[in-house]
């Protein structure tokens, strides 16, 4: 028996309808054309999940600078019937290995429909934890309100570099 190839693949304007129509199949919300849009744009914040060269999932992020520097998991998601084959867990590799080497975000984060056990479950493997319960986050399904989840970060300081390179300067 073969393993399934999986990958993550570019967001393009020639695959977006694939992620359209991943969307509106995993999740009950749906999303406008400014959302697509800027995933057009997002590089390495944005990539579809095939499993054996079928698109299967996809995820979507955007910095967040409102409060320090986060990352926002705009949306996460994989076919019901791919579900469990490690595809989930390869998106939220590639974005803690984004933020890792990128070295300058506080902390990533997510909203979760207060219901979703499943998702709560699996993101709590990777470290998020529950910080705050958003009332009436979701506008037209039930229950409307959702956990914020978030995973906070170790930075490289800035600090760290600074004193380094005085102590340079005071050995000459």
């Amino acid at each position: 028996m073969t393993r399934a190839k999986l990958e993550l693949g570019e967001i393009t304007h020639h695959n977006i309808k694939q992620l359209k129509r991943l969307n509106t199949v995993v999740f009950p919300v749906s999303y406008n054309e400014k959302f697509y849009k800027d995933v057009l744009e997002a590089g390495e914040l944005a990539k579809l999940a095939y499993y054996n060269d079928i698109v299967v999932g996809a995820v979507c992020c955007r910095i967040d600078q409102e409060v320090g520097r986060r990352l926002y998991i705009m949306t996460l998601g994989c076919l019901s019937q791919y579900r469990r084959l490690g595809i989930g867990s390869m998106m939220v590799e590639h974005v803690l290995n984004y933020v890792e080497n990128d070295g300058t975000f506080d902390s990533v984060y997510l909203h979760v429909q207060l219901n979703n056990d499943s998702a709560i479950k699996f993101y709590k493997k990777f470290g998020f934890e529950i910080v705050e319960t958003k009332e009436h986050y979701y506008k037209r399904i039930e229950p409307a309100d959702a956990y914020v989840l978030e995973k906070r970060l170790r930075l490289k300081t800035i600090n760290g570099k600074n004193e380094h390179h005085s102590n340079t300067l005071k050995k000459d």
